[in-house]
């Protein structure tokens, strides 16, 4: 169901840039989103925080996740001094400081992590894998999310880890999406289904959604958290 194009639109504030193509992905998806829900023309009001990710990556490398906070929070506020009501990161590594995050922003915080949590509970998934960078394939950013609604997280071994981490870094982050990543991205799912008994699968890593592109993999449905997080987005700003 369409809404009227004058429906009362919170301000979106975006922090993108990290990396750049899966902000371009965002935008688009968000005006996509916001012309089935609202008005097949125009768009919906979002400011862009495009920040410089080379210390970011520097920071989590080394562990540093204080100065990841402190720069993020910085920047987060920059979004609401322009006006931003609610905001949200446009990938999921800088997720893992989210908590505190959200404690020293003065405008609410759409997280990626929870939003993906909810979608699976609605979509009666019980187990999942996960892939995304070894930092967040690591972390227990998603176990404890989806703990808390009775689900389990199942991430890859270390080889196939170190597998999506590199591909990750080295090609989706700079844009480089090739038919022989995506082939092998499929068969670890493939792998897992088998060994692991999971029934879904997470793209824990907005760049995912670039080469993961179709509702299933290896017979399992994927949660694709770019357009997850999308469509709670343009739920916040029509309901909130």
């Amino acid at each position: 169901m369409r809404l009227n194009a004058d429906t009362s639109v919170k301000i979106l504030g975006m922090i993108g840039g990290t990396g750049p193509e899966s902000t371009v992905e965002y935008y688009r998806r968000l005006i996509a989103a916001y012309h089935a829900r609202v008005s097949e023309i125009g768009a919906p009001p979002i400011i862009i925080n495009s920040i410089d990710n080379k210390n970011l990556v520097k920071w989590f490398t080394a562990g540093e996740l204080a100065a990841v906070i402190n720069f993020l929070a910085a920047e987060i506020e920059r979004l609401a001094r322009a006006g931003a009501d609610f905001g949200l990161i446009a990938a999921v590594t800088p997720h893992l400081g989210f908590d505190k995050l959200q404690q020293r922003a003065s405008i609410p915080l759409l997280s990626i992590v929870e939003a993906t949590a909810d979608a699976a509970t609605k979509a009666g998934l019980r187990r999942l894998a996960l892939f995304g960078t070894c930092f967040t394939m690591q972390a227990a950013l998603f176990p404890e999310a989806f703990a808390r609604r009775g689900l389990t997280i199942v991430v890859p071994n270390e080889k196939e880890q170190e597998f999506i981490h590199e591909k990750y870094m080295s090609e989706l982050f700079v844009g480089a999406i090739l038919d022989q990543t995506r082939a092998a991205l499929v068969d670890i799912v493939a792998t897992m289904k088998q060994r692991d008994n999971v029934d879904g699968l997470i793209l824990g890593g907005t760049e995912l959604s670039l080469i993961l592109r179709e509702p299933i993999a290896a017979g399992l449905p994927v949660l694709d958290t770019t357009q997850i997080h999308v469509e709670t987005a343009i739920e916040w700003m029509l309901h909130e």
